[in-house]
This record gives C-alpha cells, sequence and structure tokens, in this order.
C-alpha cells in the first residue's frame, strides 16, 4: 500500500510538474484503497472459495502493489530531479519528519481505537489483542516475528503488514538513493546508469523468496517483509526515472495489458488465494505480475498522459476518496465488521459481497474523512 499522500512527500508535487497529473495520481490512490476494500469484502463473504471468480476477488489486493509503486514514483521523484538537475538532493532529516508526521498520527489513533473496540466485542481468535501485541503493533514491528499469525495478528488490523513494508522501505530509501546516485552515478544524471542500478536492485526479491522458501532459519514472518516486495517499490522508482527522460506511457496500450495480465495472474499459477503463496514458482509469479500490473496503472499517469484515464482519475470524486484512502484504508476492516454484524447481520463467510462493500464504504468514507482532518499535520 504507498500510503503517504503524493502531495506532501518531500518534492511530491514538483516530481510531477503538471497539476492535472498530480491530481490523477491522488485519483488513483482511491482505486488502489477500494480494490482492497472489495478483496476483504469478498473474503468476509466467503467468495475466496469460489473458483477462478473467487481467485479474481482475491487477487484485488493489487491495490497494495499500486500504493507501493506511488510511494517509490513520489518518494524517489525528488532525488531523482535533484540529479538531473543538478541541484541539491532532498534533506534526509525533513524527509523523514514528512514520513512520520503523515504516517503515524492517524495509525495511532486507528491502532488504539481497534484495540478498544475489539475489548468489548469478540470476533473470533484474536491473538495480537494483548499488551505486547499492542505494543508490536504500535511500532509496526508486528511482522518480525515467528509465528506472526499466531502471534500479533490483531483483528481489526489485518492489512498493516503492508504498512510495516511501507515503513522499512521509507527507512531505506535514502540509503538506496545514496548507492544508486552518488556511488553508482557518481553524482551524475546517468539515467541509463541508474536504471540498470535499479534493475539491480530488483533481483533481491526473486533472491529473497528463493531464500524464504528453500531455508527454515528465518521467521514465518520473514515472508511479508520489504524484499518480498522491493520490486513493486522499485517499478516505481524506475518511472521517476523515465520521467524526465521524456518517455511517455500512453492508457490505451498500459491499461488493457494491465488488464489482461490481472486476469492471467487470476488464474491458479499465482497460488492460493493467500498473501503469501506456498510454492516458491507461485511466490515468483506472484512477485512478477503484480509488480508489472502495477507500474502499468501508474505508467500513464506519471509519465504524460492526459486521456481519458487520466482525466477520470482527476474528476472531484476519485481526488476526494484518494486524499482520505490512506485514512480508508486504516479504518476499513473495523467498519466492515461492524458493518456486517451489526448493520446487516450477516454470519461470517456468508452474504453479499455486493451489499457488504456498499455498507462498509457508507461508514468508512465519513470516518475516514474525520480522521484525516483532526490528524493530519501539514507539511512546513
Amino acid at each position: 500500500m504507498t500510503l503517504s499522500r503524493d502531495l506532501d512527500a518531500q518534492g511530491g508535487l514538483e516530481s510531477v510538474s503538471k497539476p492535472e497529473r498530480v491530481a490523477s495520481l491522488t485519483g488513483i490512490r482511491a482505486v488502489a484503497a477500494l480494490l482492497v476494500m472489495l478483496t476483504h469484502a469478498a473474503y468476509t463473504t466467503g467468495r475466496y472459495n469460489h473458483g477462478y471468480v473467487g481467485l479474481v476477488y482475491s487477487r484485488m489486493e493489487i491495490g497494495v502493489a499500486i500504493f507501493f509503486v506511488l510511494s517509490g514514483f513520489l518518494l524517489f521523484g525528488p532525488w531523482v530531479k535533484a540529479a538531473a538537475s543538478g541541484g541539491e538532493p532532498p534533506s534526509v532529516r525533513r524527509y523523514a519528519r514528512h514520513r512520520v508526521r503523515r504516517i503515524m498520527p492517524a495509525y495511532l489513533v486507528t491502532v488504539l481505537v481497534a484495540y478498544a473496540v475489539y475489548h468489548f466485542r469478540s470476533a473470533g481468535p484474536n491473538p495480537g489483542h494483548t499488551w505486547v501485541g499492542l505494543f508490536r503493533n504500535l511500532t509496526l514491528s508486528q511482522i518480525y516475528a515467528d509465528n506472526y499469525l499466531y502471534s500479533y495478528l490483531h483483528q481489526g488490523l489485518t492489512q498493516m503488514w503492508s504498512l510495516a513494508v511501507e515503513v522499512a522501505f521509507y527507512v531505506v530509501l535514502p540509503l538506496l538513493a545514496y548507492v544508486l546516485l552518488v556511488v553508482l552515478c557518481r553524482r551524475r544524471w546517468r539515467p541509463v546508469l541508474l536504471l540498470t542500478g535499479l534493475l539491480g536492485l530488483a533481483l533481491i526479491t526473486p533472491a529473497w523468496l528463493i531464500l524464504v522458501h528453500t531455508t527454515d532459519f528465518l521467521p514465518d514472518g520473514a515472508r511479508l517483509w520489504l524484499p518480498t516486495y522491493l520490486l513493486w517499490f522499485i517499478g516505481g522508482m524506475m518511472l521517476a526515472v523515465l520521467q524526465p527522460m521524456g518517455v511517455r506511457a500512453y492508457a490505451m496500450v498500459c491499461v488493457p495489458l494491465a488488464l489482461a495480465c490481472f486476469f492471467i495472474v487470476s488464474t491458479p499459477i499465482a497460488g492460493a488465494p493467500t498473501t503469501s503463496p506456498a510454492e516458491l514458482r507461485e511466490a515468483l509469479l506472484k512477485a512478477a505480475f503484480y509488480g508489472g500490473i502495477a507500474a502499468l496503472m501508474v505508467a500513464p499517469l506519471a509519465l504524460g498522459d492526459r486521456g481519458v484515464y487520466a482525466k477520470f482519475l482527476a474528476s472531484r470524486p476519485m481526488v476526494f476518496l484518494g486524499e482520505i484512502s490512506y485514512e480508508m484504508f486504516l479504518i476499513h476492516l473495523v467498519a466492515m465488521e461492524l458493518a456486517m454484524v451489526e448493520i446487516l447481520h450477516f454470519p461470517i463467510y456468508t452474504g453479499s459481497i455486493g451489499v457488504l462493500f456498499v455498507a462498509t464504504f457508507v461508514v468508512t468514507v465519513p470516518a475516514a474523512w474525520l480522521l484525516h482532518r483532526f490528524t493530519r499535520v501539514r507539511s512546513d
């Protein structure tokens, strides 16, 4: 999930020179958040086991990959712009301060509210609902453990593994920028060499997947660590390099290709409808397809297309939802459980996916807007 607003990333506004393209990048965040909400609605109503259609629903987790590609593009962009123009690189201290100020206030509120809500209600096994689990979730360290699913997973916060990955990327990005732009490119604008370096870094993902699938010395949570998903962030970082090179991408090519790849990866080749496929081959294919699909969805918006696709994503409703997409992501699972039990009275793994999705949307959007309004810290 990139889970940081594109407009408040340091240099993020400048890294996308046209206002309409900034708006469309905000709009695609809404698409990503709604896809995540829809796949969780499908799981909660028991649709994952409905053959190929169930796999299609499960693969809508691709919204997380879209968030990660956006993070790679928007956050690496200021370093790329500085290299291309010969200017000073971004301040790491300011970058870190902005990331903390944007991510943590809403996240901390959400975690505390989730623990308060589930203190008074039961939603089945909830191993993370302990004091240690609270500490782990507050510090986004829940995935760095063995038996993660049975140790720190909280019913209202199961999606937060991806935020832990996102924050890990925030931490290593300045180091990656230094290695790529200072060590490799020697502070000169050498885009071909820079792209080559990014391709080399992308090999970390398959190497890591081979490691975690063929050895057992790492915690089982290691399948959810940053190296598994680094490829997706690098897809966005490559778009950040291609932009000042003048490369263009067009939705009429990219979007149909992305959809075709999505329906291919929705077959059993990417494994069962789980976050981490059991087989190495499945995990490799899933990582590659998801990274390619997400990059294709973002590429026209990042690389100059101003057609129907960009205009739709830049429309007021999409931009509004994109502005609160982070908060929607944070609270939608708690909202979904409350909507299912208290409003719709559906037993678990039953009911209409469409009805649950709409009910969750109706509950989530105003709550997300309030959370956004009262926890957002404006950039300086």
